[in-house]
C-alpha cells in the first residue's frame, strides 16, 4: 500500500511538472513609437528577455474636419522586423470615431494593414489589434465595427483582439477574439496630487472584481514608462515627451511619476491571485530606450515570469 502510495505521489509531482511547462509566460512588448527602429540595444533587450511577441502601433485613426475617420500618425519603418518575433500590427481609434455608424472602416483598416504588411515584407503576422477607450455612449459602434473587422479579418487567417481598460471590465466584452488588459493608466495625470496616475494598486482594484468572470481569454499589459509633467500654479500644462518640447516658464513645477519594478511586480501578482491566465502572456509597455534601462535586467525577468 505504502509503495502504491509513493508511486501515485510521484506520477502527481510529474504531471503538475508537465502542467507548468506547458503554461509558460509568453513575453511580448508594446511598440508605440512613430517610427521603427531596432537599434543595437533594443535588440539586446528583446534577446536577453526572450520577448516573442512585439504588438506594433501601425497609425492611428481619427476623426477630420470633415467628420469622417482618417489615418494619422503613420509609423515609418527604418528596421526590418526581427525574423523570430510575431507581429502584431495594432491601430489605436479616437471613441469619437465610434459615436456614429463605422461604415466601411473595417475595410479601409484591414486593406491598410495588409498592404503595409506587403510593402515591409512583414510576414510573421497572424492578428491585429485595436485599442479604443470606448464607453457606453460608443460601445454599440465600436462592437459593431469590431464584428465587421472580425469576420473580414479571418478570411486572411487573422485573429482579432482588443485593449480593455479597467473600467471596461464591469461592461459587456466586445466582440473579438481575445483582449489584452491594459494595467495602466490608473488615474488622473493632470491632477498634481495624484501620485501615482500611471500606476496605483489601490486605485486598480476595484475594477478587478469583475476579472475572474470576464468572458474574453486575456492577457496583461504592464507599463515601463514615466511621464515628466509640466503645471503651472497647480495647474496641467502638459507631459514632457523629449527635451524643449514646449516652454517651460520660471515657477513652472515638474513632477515625475513613474512605477516602481516593486508595484508592477505587485500588480502582476495581484492578477495572478484574480484571474493567473491572464498573465499567461505577459506585455510591457512599451519598448523605447528609456524604458528598457529603467529597471534592471531581474527586475524585468520578476515581471516578465514571476
Amino acid at each position: 500500500m505504502k509503495h502504491l502510495l509513493t508511486v501515485i505521489l510521484m506520477l502527481a509531482c510529474c504531471f503538475c511538472s508537465c502542467n507548468r511547462s506547458d503554461t509558460e509566460t509568453v513575453r511580448s512588448m508594446y511598440y508605440w513609437s512613430t517610427t521603427f527602429r531596432i537599434d543595437s540595444a533594443k535588440q539586446a533587450f528583446l534577446e536577453e528577455h526572450h520577448i516573442r511577441k512585439l504588438y506594433v502601433r501601425y497609425f492611428d485613426v481619427v476623426m477630420n474636419e470633415g467628420n469622417e475617420p482618417m489615418p494619422n500618425a503613420t509609423i515609418r519603418f527604418e528596421s526590418t522586423m526581427p525574423d523570430s518575433t510575431e507581429i502584431i500590427p495594432t491601430i489605436f481609434i479616437t471613441t469619437d470615431c465610434m459615436m456614429q455608424p463605422a461604415g466601411n472602416l473595417a475595410d479601409k483598416i484591414l486593406g491598410r494593414v495588409l498592404q503595409m504588411n506587403e510593402t515591409h515584407d512583414i510576414l510573421n503576422v497572424h492578428e491585429i489589434q485595436m485599442d479604443c477607450d470606448w464607453t457606453p455612449k460608443s460601445r454599440q459602434h465600436y462592437f459593431d465595427f469590431l464584428t465587421d473587422l472580425r469576420e473580414k479579418a479571418k478570411k486572411h487567417g487573422l485573429r482579432l483582439s482588443t485593449t480593455i481598460r479597467l473600467h471596461q471590465l464591469a461592461q459587456k466584452a466586445p466582440p473579438a477574439d481575445r483582449g489584452v488588459l491594459m494595467m495602466y493608466n490608473t488615474g488622473d495625470h493632470t491632477d498634481i496630487h495624484c501620485e501615482r496616475p500611471i500606476l496605483d494598486i489601490e486605485t486598480a482594484k476595484p475594477y478587478l472584481r469583475y476579472l475572474s468572470s470576464y468572458s474574453l481569454p486575456l492577457a496583461t499589459a504592464y507599463p515601463l514608462y514615466r511621464w515628466d509633467i509640466v503645471f503651472r500654479n497647480n495647474r496641467y500644462m502638459g507631459i514632457l515627451h523629449f527635451e524643449d518640447e514646449f516652454p517651460v516658464m520660471p515657477g513652472d513645477s515638474i513632477v515625475t511619476r513613474e512605477p516602481t519594478p516593486e508595484i508592477v511586480l505587485q500588480a502582476r501578482r495581484l492578477i495572478n491571485v484574480k484571474r493567473p491566465q491572464a498573465n499567461e502572456e505577459t506585455i510591457l509597455f512599451d519598448l523605447t530606450n528609456n524604458n528598457i534601462k529603467r529597471f534592471k535586467p531581474n527586475e524585468y525577468e520578476k515581471i516578465l515570469s514571476d
